[in-house]
């Protein structure tokens, strides 16, 4: 009752190499998410982000992954803000970084835990992070 609950999709997205997708957002290094449309399933938003962000054509949707929480204000109001995450693989090489969302980069990492530790990124995205590195 003291928040207006938010849900929102995304993807930790892989290739072939064990690498993990990264955009670069706003000076923060940050996954591919966004809130979900009405009547969007997290599985069709989760999709529907990852394409818009980064203009990828050939993303194939894996297991669910834990979801993650994040409160924040907006206009004075306190939004609770669950984010369901999902595995996804990719070939793609050659990304298109939604410039409207002020994202600047989409590169392929490879991800261990040291890269995880040192990276500028949001605390709920490095756990989601150490989450994909304890599963490889």
């Amino acid at each position: 009752a003291h928040f207006r609950e938010i849900d929102a999709a995304g993807g930790l997205v892989h290739n072939e190499n064990n690498e993990h997708l990264l955009i670069y957002r706003k000076g923060k290094w940050d996954l591919p998410k966004g809130k979900l449309d009405e009547g969007e399933t997290p599985q069709q938003g989760a999709l529907r982000e990852v394409e818009e962000e980064c203009g990828i054509s050939d993303l194939k949707l894996g297991e669910e992954l834990a979801p993650s929480y994040h409160i924040y204000e907006l206009n004075g109001v306190r939004i609770l803000k669950k984010t369901y995450w999902f595995e996804m693989t990719s070939a793609q090489q050659e990304f298109t970084p939604e410039t409207e969302e002020d994202i600047e980069k989409v590169v392929w990492v490879d991800l261990n835990r040291n890269v995880v530790e040192e990276l500028d990124t949001y605390p709920n995205i490095r756990l989601v992070l150490r989450r994909a590195i304890d599963l490889l």
